[in-house]
């Protein structure tokens, strides 16, 4: 599946690996505001279960969706987090 709605901003972590998904995932949605929705591209594959993961034990975000798809030749993994209003 893939999400299908406004993206507010892209957040580029392509070339981290854990933690830094998470961190600098955190990082941009504490600049954002209630509502909007964060793209997060990663290219480590652990960063499926660790945004989940913090995702789900964090107050005020929702995971909408993750999506792996191929760019030239390597998988690149979009997850759609939303800030909660």
């Amino acid at each position: 599946m893939s999400y299908e709605a406004d993206v507010t901003e892209t957040l580029n972590v392509k070339g981290l690996s854990c933690p830094m998904p998470v961190v600098k995932t955190k990082q941009a949605v504490d600049d954002l505001g209630g509502g909007d929705v964060l793209e997060v591209l990663a290219t480590d594959s652990g960063s499926t279960s660790d945004l989940d993961g913090w995702a789900n034990g964090t107050s005020g975000v929702a995971l909408l969706d993750q999506d792996e798809r191929v760019e030239d030749g390597e998988s690149v993994y979009v997850h759609y987090v939303q800030v909660e209003e």
